[in-house]
């Protein structure tokens, strides 16, 4: 909240006091208020007994602290993504901006949405907390919440949305949801909804605006939604050695002392930020443009933008189409029907040959699109020779992982499921002829 004087009022939650205040910046003054008065009206925290705070539903700082400068703090933010989080080296750098975007995101009028995408046990769930536990006012709930608490908090509190399961049936529940991703991206766009007891009814205007980080093991249908999301491919990350199974004690103190720093960022840069119209690239959908600009202009690191506009353009090339994670499944089959032939190198055009040998498609691959499509959703890499780029065999964990995680067989397991079937079935059909004839 700002007030008419500029002050800016933030609540804070004190868990060793279990106590809940107001923290308060003007002219580089900081105060700890227990209440306020504003226009003759008196203005209390919520108390720190109340369940989605005892519950951690929803994460405060405790305090505003000093941080070294703003270099310094994004060092420590993707320290802490790192040490926790296996994601793509960009999609670390981005998560890093993110959280220090999220905690100024009300000075833009558009933001995008971090998604991390996979199938179960790729480490989707501690994506959400750990990039949603430094964010601004952090909102953990899943798609099988029910939505009238979402609304309610997304409009009080301004916060982050932390949404995990996000792709449910279709439903009312997930119709809602939607709703809500869908005019969440823009300032300006509340969801109207009928509040009433049964006997009488208003209508009420619920701001949604707002960071989002979700999870979801599937494409969303609606291709305008998908056009807002960053999104990192969780199916490609293999976990490193030194990331712990489970999160050490001291993880929420680490993020509680992060929050807090990034109070102290807010107070200092909030309404202070702008959007940077030269990363608008007129060549990409305005869509992508309303997204990534806005993140843009809150990262400094010339390296990362470059990395950020060549993912846009990229993502631009790509969003006509919404079935790559199909596209993927049928690639992966072809790779590894070309393998079991013994062709353990195949290049680009056999695989491009197989693919569209045993796939029908509205559009027939080309070798160009197959080799974008091995590299960026695959992560698999390609090496030139004589006979053009080849699937080198050091590719052959990754495939190999994929092919489990994606459920393909290799012909090769199959005959000898099959052979072994045949074995055991021989034998016992021998059994059954000893025991005829010794009866």
């Amino acid at each position: 909240m700002i007030l008419q004087d500029k002050t800016i009022v933030e609540m804070v939650l004190d868990k060793e006091e279990n106590k809940t205040y107001f923290a308060t910046y003007k002219d580089n003054e900081i105060k700890r208020e227990a209440s306020l008065e504003i226009e003759e009206k008196l203005f209390l925290p919520y108390p720190a007994d109340k369940d989605f705070l005892t519950n951690d539903v929803i994460l405060f700082p405790s305090a505003p602290i000093e941080y070294v400068d703003q270099k310094e703090l994004i060092k420590e933010i993707q320290y802490f993504v790192h040490k926790y989080l296996t994601v793509s080296d960009f999609f670390e750098k981005i998560c890093t901006y993110y959280v220090l975007f999220s905690w100024i995101y009300d000075d833009f009028k558009e933001l995008p949405y971090l998604r991390g995408l996979g199938d179960y046990g790729t480490g989707k769930s501690r994506f959400l907390k750990t990039i949603g536990s430094v964010c601004y006012h952090p909102i953990f709930t899943s798609g099988a919440t029910t939505v009238s608490p979402i609304f309610r908090m997304l409009n009080d509190f301004k916060g982050t949305l932390v949404l995990d399961e996000a792709d449910l049936k279709i439903s009312d529940t997930t119709t809602e949801l939607v709703k809500i991703l869908n005019c969440g991206f823009a300032k300006g766009t509340p969801v109207l909804r009928s509040e009433g007891n049964g006997k009488s009814f208003d209508v009420k205007a619920f701001h949604v605006f707002g960071p989002k980080i979700i999870a979801t093991r599937k494409l969303f249908d609606d291709s305008a939604l998908e056009s807002r999301m960053i999104t990192e491919d969780m199916n490609q990350n293999f976990p490193r050695k030194d990331i712990l199974i489970h999160i050490p004690s001291e993880f929420e103190e680490e993020a509680l002392c992060l929050r807090n720093k990034l109070l102290m960022f807010r107070f200092r840069n909030k309404g202070k930020s702008f959007i940077k119209t030269e990363f608008e690239d007129r060549s990409i959908e305005p869509r992508l443009n309303q997204i990534a600009v806005p993140l843009m202009s809150v990262i400094d690191d010339a390296q990362t933008i470059k990395e950020l506009q060549k993912y846009i353009r990229e993502y631009n090339d790509t969003i006509k189409t919404d079935r790559t994670l199909d596209c993927n499944y049928q690639i992966l089959e072809s790779i590894v029907l070309l393998l079991d032939k013994g062709n353990m190198e195949p290049t680009i055009g056999d695989i491009t040959r197989q693919f569209n040998e045993n796939f029908d498609s509205s559009d027939t691959i080309t070798p160009k699109k197959m080799g974008y499509l091995l590299k960026k959703t695959l992560n698999l890499k390609t090496i030139k020779t004589r006979d053009g780029y080849i699937v080198s065999k050091d590719n052959k964990e990754k495939i190999e992982i994929l092919r489990k995680r994606f459920g393909i067989e290799l012909i090769s397991d199959v005959i000898n499921d099959v052979n072994n079937v045949n074995n055991v079935n021989n034998v016992n059909n021998k059994k059954e002829d000893v025991q005829e004839i010794m009866f």
